[in-house]
């Protein structure tokens, strides 16, 4: 892995490339059977079909069904006997809002796996509270969110990509709408529209406190309704099917594990979306879902895809504080309750636990400072108190007021005791979002031909070195839709060869090694994990060091390899796959990016703060890059199949 600032522009385009295929392949077709949300029917083909195709040397890509056959469009999926490949034009890995938005697009030209870790509506999405920012006021300009996303992200951000975002924003809100979505409205019957840290005009169009829930729901239905998408849950991304030609890496799919029956299901497509979303299990506290885990940054790390600015992870300033709640839950969770920012674009006021007020100590725009900002400040008080978590009040707003905005946070402080109208709300920074990813150019496509890429698990350019608040959601939007026409492009230049499914080696599930040497695995990853989360909090937090970060490198590396060894003494081999330790080698792959990508910026910007260089250097004003590399690695940093070449 090779990390450097980069010292060119910070465009972030690719040039496409086309890969020249070779041979012909045997194949079978096979009338099978396919799942669709989990009910299953029957295929039937209405043409025959060659069993032999030849992929073209000239003008197509290498592609493991002929992109021209209108039967396969029609029969949406075929199995081989041994029930575990599928075959689908596009493949999408990831059910949030990025998603599903872009299944419900290229669903008009062929066919669709979602694939998804969990319950479908197991994403960051759901738990998005605040709500999409776009312009829509007559008083608001296209020009004014530019320079505060700018402003946000310390000037990091790709002036082209926040001129698209911002330009096609308002028409992606209307898309949603036009779907079913429904969001809040004033009193004159126009949209609601809110206004949150780092946002100089009312832009936020939000549903209540359950922005990401409403959009989710609308998506979901849509989904379901759709002929040509089939869902495939508890699906767990393994690794992309990659092969090379020559310096040029093509995606042909990906290999899941069905993590109820515990099979191992490959899916091969012409196009590749990922939409895994961000990785904010690598720290103990999070706002993020369980799922977040970062696999889908891992798996395009592994299959060769550039990485860019994974210094910039972003903590919410106001995660709820389960330890200042008048009653205790009585489990830890899985994840942390976040408090929107919408909050302090109310009036919230932060205080301290000695009732002092602090936030204009920090910043003149006091709590309508952007998150960075606020979440060190908040850093800053707990540190020089010695205490667990800060107070947000908005106790001196309406009673009505505070219901109608925030009822699903007032509803779950209220089952711990305490009650948002009239006592203030404990709070605590916590891990939130990842501003780096994937890089990908203006219409999702990274340097991996036929892989895309939208919402969190991406680095557009567009949120520099911290993300505007609500602008992550319009992101997801606008990428989705600017992934589509690429997608058809590529998929329509394209062919399946159905013996592809051979090009690689299987993962093996490890029933083999018995119940109690699986369940002596799992206890050791499950302290692993815990044990990588406490050093990236207590090292690569919210203020850095070189000397903090550069002890994490080591520690983690070591930590790594211990638990490696761990698994390979008690007989794990290089090709199995479990839930668990597929999770934790991602965790450790996204943990050493991050901490690889901190220790090559040597300023402060943003969201990376370093106490060594605490001043923001003009000539560092450039993305930092991740070229992959093959050197040094190990099993958790190697894809689990050996890659076919073309």
């Amino acid at each position: 892995m090779a990390t450097s600032i980069s010292t060119g522009s910070s465009k972030l385009h690719f040039r496409e490339t086309v890969c020249r295929g070779q041979g012909c392949r045997q194949t079978s077709w096979v009338s099978d059977i396919a799942f669709k949300r989990c009910i299953q029917k029957e295929l039937s083909w209405s043409c025959g079909v060659p069993k032999f195709l030849q992929i073209q040397r000239h003008n197509v890509s290498h592609y493991p069904i002929n992109g021209n056959s209108k039967s396969f469009r029609t029969v949406t999926a075929s199995w081989l006997r041994d029930g575990s490949t599928k075959y689908f034009d596009f493949s999408v890995i990831g059910s949030g809002v990025a998603g599903l938005r872009y299944a419900l697009e290229v669903a008009k030209h062929g066919t669709v796996a979602v694939i998804t870790k969990a319950e479908p509506h197991e994403s960051n999405t759901n738990y998005a509270q605040g709500g999409v920012s776009a312009v829509l006021c007559p008083l608001d300009s296209v020009e004014n969110h530019m320079r505060d996303t700018i402003v946000a992200g310390a000037h990091l951000c790709d002036e082209e990509t926040v001129r698209v975002v911002c330009t096609e924003g308002p028409e992606r809100i209307r898309e949603l709408i036009a779907m079913g979505a429904s969001f809040d409205h004033g009193e004159d019957g126009n949209l609601h529209l809110a206004r949150e840290g780092g946002h100089s005009h009312h832009r936020i169009v939000h549903a209540a406190d359950m922005t990401g829930r409403e959009i989710e729901r609308a998506l979901l239905e849509a989904v379901i309704n759709d002929p040509n998408i089939f869902m495939f849950e508890h699906h767990y991304a393994i690794d992309l099917l990659t092969s090379q030609d020559g310096s040029d890496t093509i995606c042909h799919g990906v290999d899941t594990l069905n993590t109820e029956t515990k099979e191992v299901v490959r899916f091969i497509s012409k196009a590749t979306l990922l939409a895994s979303g961000g990785a904010g299990h690598i720290y103990p506290t999070t706002t993020n879902p369980p799922v977040a885990t970062g696999d889908g940054m891992a798996m395009a790390h592994r299959a060769q895809a550039v990485i860019s600015n994974m210094e910039f992870v972003q903590f919410h300033p106001t995660a709820l504080a389960d330890e200042g709640l008048p009653i205790t839950p009585t489990k830890p969770r899985e994840n942390a309750f976040l408090i929107t920012e919408a909050v302090r674009g109310d009036g919230g006021v932060l205080y301290n636990l000695g009732m002092e007020r602090f936030m204009p100590l920090y910043d003149e725009r006091a709590e309508l400072a952007p998150r960075d900002v606020v979440a060190r400040s908040i850093d800053d008080q707990l540190k020089k108190r010695n205490e667990k978590y800060v107070l947000l009040d908005i106790s001196h707003k309406p009673r009505e007021k505070i219901l109608s905005h925030f009822p699903n946070i007032a509803a779950e402080c209220l089952q711990y005791g305490l009650d948002i109208t009239r006592q203030p709300i404990p709070v605590v920074p916590a891990a939130h979002y990842m501003c780096g990813g994937v890089r990908a150019g203006l219409q999702g496509e990274t340097n991996v031909r036929g892989l895309y890429v939208a919402g969190e698990v991406a680095c557009t350019g567009l949120h520099g070195a911290n993300r505007l608040a609500s602008n992550s959601l319009l992101e997801a939007l606008v990428f989705a839709r600017r992934a589509l026409q690429p997608s058809i492009d590529h998929m329509n230049s394209s062919r399946i060869d159905h013996g592809a499914s051979d090009w690689w080696a299987r993962p093996v599930v490890p029933m083999s090694l018995g119940s109690n040497v699986l369940g002596k695995i799992t206890r050791r990853t499950r302290e692993v994990r815990k044990e990588l989360q406490s050093i990236m909090w207590d090292y690569v937090g919210i203020v850095r060091s070189t000397t903090r970060l550069e002890t994490a490198e080591r520690r983690i590396g070591e930590l790594k390899l211990d638990w490696e060894a761990y698994l390979f003494q008690q007989g794990w081999e290089p090709t199995m796959v479990g839930l668990e330790a597929c999770e934790m080698r991602n965790l450790f792959c996204c943990a050493k990016l991050v901490v690889s990508s901190a220790l090559a910026r040597h300023e402060s910007r943003g969201l990376h703060y370093t106490i060594d260089f605490p001043h923001l250097e003009e000539s560092k004003r450039l993305p930092t890059i991740i070229f992959p590399s093959s050197v040094n690695s190990t099993w958790s940093s190697r894809q689990l199949h050996k890659q076919h070449i073309c």
